[in-house]
C-alpha cells in the first residue's frame, strides 16, 4: 500500500515517550547514535522536568520519529512520501536520506536553543477551531499591535488555524474568535512563537548551517512545510528546513498533496496522534493510523500489503 509517513511537531510530547517506543533493534541503535552526537543519553530528555525546555522537547520528538520510522524501513516499508510538521520536517529529511542523522541532531539542537533564548517568556502559540483561514487573518489584522504582535501560523485543517506571537495579543484574538463562532480558541503548550516572522533570525542561522553540511536529493518524496509542495532536490529541502521556523506551515495542503501523489495510508510516527486525527477528519478516502508498540506489527502488515 502506498504509504506516507507523518512526523509530528512540538506539542505532541509526553513524559517517558522515549521509553515507550517500539521494541526493535534499530530503535535502540538510532537512540544510541543520537546520544553519541549529543554527548548524553537522549532518553534522559523525556522526563517531566526535562520537557519544560524546548530543547529537550524538540530533540525527543525528533528521536522518537526517526527511530520508529527506521524500524518500519528496516522491516521492509518503502514510503512513497514523508512530511513533518515543524520540527518533524527534520525527521522527514533524515528518513528521506536528504541529510545525515548526526547533522540533523545538531541542527535540531541549535534551532531549539535559539528559540528558547530569543523569546524566553510572553510568547507562544494558540489554536482556533471552527473559523477558516480568511476569518482568522481578519481577526489577527485587527488585534495585532507593535507591542503585542500576532501572526497567522499553521493551517492544520480548513477550520483549524494556529496563531503565533505575544500571549497578550493572542488572548485578544482568541476572545474575538469565540465571539464570532469558533468552537475552540485556546493557548497551546508551546512557549515559543513558531512559524512567524519573529523567528527570522533563527531561519537565517539555519540557512548558514545548512550551507555548511552535505544535503542530498531525497530518495523519498519530501512534502514541504512552507509551500506544501513535493520537493525532490537538496536545495528545496534545505530551504524548507530553514524557512519553516519563520513562515506558516500549510499542513492540510501538504497532506492533500501527498494523497494526490498516491498515498493511500498515512502513518503518524510517535509521539501522539494529532496528525492521524487531522487526516481522518479532513481527507476523504484515506486510511490513517498512529504507530504505537501495540499496533506496530498490524500497521507494518498493512503498509506492506
Amino acid at each position: 500500500m502506498n504509504t506516507g509517513l507523518l512526523f509530528p511537531g512540538q506539542g505532541s510530547q509526553r513524559p517517558q515517550m522515549l521509553h515507550d517506543l517500539v521494541q526493535h533493534p534499530v530503535v535502540d541503535e538510532t537512540l544510541a547514535e543520537i546520544s553519541e552526537v549529543l554527548g548524553r543519553d537522549i532518553r534522559t530528555l523525556d522526563s517531566t522536568e526535562a520537557l519544560r525546555s524546548p530543547v529537550s522537547v524538540q530533540l525527543a520528538i525528533f528521536a522518537a520519529g526517526v527511530s520508529t520510522a527506521r524500524a518500519l524501513q528496516r522491516s521492509g516499508v518503502r514510503p512513497l512520501a514523508v512530511a513533518g510538521l515543524s520540527i518533524g520536517a527534520f525527521s522527514a529529511a533524515v528518513v528521506s536520506e536528504a541529510i545525515e542523522l548526526s547533522d540533523a541532531v545538531l541542527l535540531v539542537r541549535s534551532r531549539a536553543e535559539q528559540m528558547e533564548h530569543l523569546y524566553p517568556t510572553g510568547y507562544g502559540l494558540a489554536a482556533i477551531v471552527g473559523l477558516n483561514e480568511a476569518q482568522v487573518i481578519k481577526l489577527v489584522a485587527a488585534e495585532s499591535t507593535t507591542a503585542h504582535p500576532v501572526f497567522v501560523g499553521n493551517i492544520n485543517a480548513p477550520r483549524q488555524v494556529v496563531i503565533a506571537g505575544s500571549i497578550e495579543g493572542m488572548k485578544a484574538v482568541l476572545e474575538k474568535a469565540l465571539s464570532q463562532g469558533a468552537r475552540k480558541a485556546e493557548l497551546l503548550d508551546v512557549p515559543v512563537p513558531s512559524h512567524c516572522p519573529l523567528l527570522q533570525p533563527i531561519a537565517d542561522s539555519l540557512h548558514a548551517q545548512l550551507e555548511a553540511i552535505p544535503v542530498q536529493d531525497p530518495k523519498v518524496i519530501y512534502i514541504a512545510n512552507v509551500s506544501a509542495r513535493a520537493v525532490r532536490t537538496a536545495k528545496g529541502i534545505a530551504k524548507d528546513l530553514a524557512d519553516n521556523i519563520a513562515h506558516g506551515v500549510r499542513w492540510h495542503d501538504a497532506t492533500s498533496v501527498a494523497q494526490e501523489l498516491g498515498c493511500e495510508l498515512f502513518l503518524q510516527l510517535p509521539p501522539g496522534h494529532t496528525l492521524r486525527d487531522l487526516a481522518q477528519e479532513n481527507l476523504p478516502n484515506i486510511k490513517a493510523n498512529a504507530i504505537t508498540p501495540d499496533n506496530f506489527d498490524k500497521l507494518l502488515h498493512l503498509a506492506l500489503s
